[in-house]
């Protein structure tokens, strides 16, 4: 695959870049961190360049993690009521820790299969061919 910009171009085959981006790597090379901090996509691939800002996940992870981790979490709750009936205070302790942990756990691949998606179907800049408008990016403040 070569580049042209920091745009990768040839073909983008959506499993194996689904993969990458759920393991949070670079969906172009599947070696260079797709995050520099826990949610910050990288601008750029540190393995191949490949350019990374273009990406609009922006509340789809949430929803996404919500309603995987609700149906997780909703479906063990009421497995535990109905096999063992714990008092109310044992349901709070064990679910609301374990559901934040689940949550934290998920959100992060689920951005970076959002952002990979969009990568491999050339979606909100990742097309070679696009062109970049005033808005994509934000200018540099200018003196």
């Amino acid at each position: 695959m070569s580049q042209d910009e920091g745009r990768s171009t040839g073909e983008r085959p959506l499993q194996q870049s689904l993969l990458r981006g759920a393991l949070m790597k670079c969906p172009a090379c599947g070696v260079g961190s797709l995050f520099t901090r826990y949610l910050k996509v990288a601008d750029n691939c540190s393995h191949c360049g490949e350019a990374l800002h273009h990406h609009r996940a922006d509340d789809a992870p949430a929803y996404f993690t919500i309603v995987i981790v609700g149906h997780v979490i909703v479906s063990l709750v009421l497995t535990v009521e109905m096999a063992y009936h714990p008092p109310l205070w044992l349901h709070a302790a064990i679910w609301l820790p374990m559901t934040i942990l689940v949550a934290l756990a998920v959100l992060a691949p689920m951005k970076g299969l959002l952002v990979s998606l969009q990568w491999a179907l050339l979606m909100h800049g990742f097309d070679p061919d696009h062109k970049e408008e005033i808005g994509d990016r934000l200018a540099p403040p200018t003196a």
